[in-house]
């Protein structure tokens, strides 16, 4: 049995990827936070699920649209997330404060539909960071074409970025480089380094559900002896490269100005395949100055039968180079994988957004249709 506190004695911070209202006020954050987590990321899809299956944000919905029955559903939407937002970082913020803004960040990402558009991508981030007035938020932006220059602009300003929807070694790299800029470009207007923080969240499971469908369908013994290996091999790339670019005095010069690290986070951790350990992609991406965010159910299952050995993302460089040039001796183009994973995260995030306003505007037509006229 393994504790989330021997991930952080490595150096790993550990992030909840799950939010839902009742989990804020029944306590249920509160005791994981004293096992051990050190962050909460949502999206979407996590908004979707949780405000479509409970109960609990009804009585927030009905007061809300007592007060405005004119209340447009992407507004009581947003109403509603940003007051998940605000009690998950209040509850993070003694964390916030004794890593002195190292850590204890909570995520809230900016409409999917914005994905293609960077001047509505900074002025929606820029609301949000507003709207949740929080210093240990940080907005998420995904590292499409048209979300890169919006992270760069938004880091100078000294908002938090979480770059989400990475992929690939070249995702990883233009988030990388616009937070680059965007640290240069605050520290030539003289602002404060030290307030700003972000990381790169690159997705690992879905890359394995991916390639190792062309893998089985192939059916030889070398791709069949693939499997389950090329997203680690690619995370692990990605791992090198974060290494290189900011460990461990690679910006001497805006380090002494107090910027931060942008640290890798491992997103995307629970295990599709029930052929492989369930908490595979934390046992093999243990390493110092990341962090792992994990639904409940992986975070469970890895305090139950986790191992921490070691390591281990700083562990096998070799053979994931060689796990991914096998690969490409087998004809298959995983660059285009990975550009097609983004495009369909983007895609599944709109999806889910779509979904969560369909169902908040029949839960709203229900309460305004069951309260009597005068009480609107």
């Amino acid at each position: 049995m393994a504790s989330l506190r021997e991930l952080h004695g490595r150096g790993q911070s550990v992030w909840l990827d799950e939010i839902r209202r009742e989990w804020l006020t029944n306590g249920e954050l509160a005791r994981w936070i004293e096992r051990g987590v050190t962050g909460v990321t949502s999206n979407p899809t996590i908004f979707e699920r949780a405000i479509t299956t409970s109960p609990a944000y009804d009585e927030a919905i009905r007061d809300r649209l007592l007060r405005d029955p004119e209340l447009e559903t992407p507004a009581l939407y947003e109403a509603l997330a940003v007051e998940d937002i605000q009690m998950a970082a209040d509850l993070l913020r003694p964390v916030y404060e004794a890593t002195e803004g190292a850590d204890g960040f909570v995520s809230l990402e900016v409409s999917p539909h914005l994905a293609h558009d960077t001047e509505g991508t900074i002025a929606e981030a820029r609301r949000l960071w507003r709207a949740v007035d929080r210093p240990n938020l940080m907005i998420k932006v995904p590292a499409t074409p048209a979300g890169i220059p919006a992270i760069e602009a938004l880091i100078a300003e000294g908002v938090n970025v979480n770059v989400t929807l990475i992929f690939s070694p070249a995702h990883y790299e233009a988030a990388a480089q616009a937070y680059w800029r965007g640290l240069g470009r605050r520290a030539e207007a003289g602002k404060d380094l030290r307030t700003v923080a972000s990381v790169a969240s690159f997705f690992v499971s879905r890359i394995d559900t991916a390639v190792d469908r062309l893998l089985e369908t192939m059916g030889t013994p070398e791709a069949y002896a693939l499997r389950g290996k090329i997203a680690v091999a690619v995370a692990k790339q990605v791992y090198r490269m974060f290494r290189a670019r900011f460990m461990p005095d690679a910006f001497p010069d805006l380090q002494a100005r107090g910027a931060r690290a942008q640290r890798v986070l491992w997103a995307s951790t629970s295990t599709k395949n029930p052929a492989y350990s369930d908490v595979k992609y934390v046992e093999e991406l243990i390493g110092p100055n990341t962090v792992n965010t994990m639904p409940r159910a992986t975070l469970q299952a890895f305090e139950d039968h986790g191992r921490v050995i070691g390591d281990t993302a700083l562990e096998g460089w070799e053979e994931a180079g060689a796990d991914l040039a096998a690969l490409a001796r087998l004809g298959i183009d995983l660059e285009e994988i990975l550009e097609r994973l983004q495009a369909e995260g983007v895609d599944a995030f709109s999806r889910s957004y779509e979904t969560l306003l369909e169902a908040l505007e029949r839960k709203r037509a229900a309460i305004l249709t069951a309260v009597r006229p005068q009480e609107v």
